[in-house]
């Protein structure tokens, strides 16, 4: 199994970076990981409709480019799917028995994603209904990974 987390924006808390560096670490046995940055567009304060669809569609182009051939498209949505943990893990598991070998996780940067992007996507998935900091859910989205993986191989870890 083959997952990307492609991400707008990039890393700068150190915290962060330790985080997702653990949970990198704990999903090598379970999947190749890789994790890819796309540069954000820079947003004036006061931004008009218009220029936050255009600074969407701009970070939606530096995505597709990233998005490998042929991968199943996961793009994190606040109107995507919202399952539990258990569920979130028997979807994945499905995916996989019906033959998906690489998925690419679409994490937007603090506007969002295009309207575009997210209709092309295999599945929409909302990690909650909380709203969390973008940067934040690329750590969110690798637990709830690791988590399911647990599930998945029926490993202890969830409770």
């Amino acid at each position: 199994m083959k997952i990307s987390i492609i991400a707008v924006g990039r890393l700068k808390e150190k915290y962060l970076k330790e985080g997702i560096a653990e949970y990198s670490k704990r999903l090598s046995r379970f999947c190749d990981l890789e994790i890819i940055e796309v540069e954000d567009e820079q947003a004036p304060d006061n931004i008009s409709p218009a220029q936050e669809v255009q600074i969407k569609k701009k970070e939606a182009e530096k995505i597709k480019k990233r998005i490998k051939e042929g991968s199943f498209v996961v793009v994190l949505d606040l109107n995507g799917e919202k399952p539990d943990s258990v569920r979130f893990a028997k979807k994945l598991e499905a995916f996989f028995i019906s033959g998906v070998s690489t998925m690419s996780f679409i994490i937007g940067g603090s506007l969002g994603l295009d309207d575009e992007l997210v209709k092309t996507a295999n599945y929409r998935l909302c990690l909650s209904e909380l709203t969390f900091p973008h940067q934040l859910a690329r750590l969110i989205l690798l637990e709830q990974l690791f988590r399911c993986f647990k599930i998945i191989k029926g490993e202890t870890y969830h409770k």
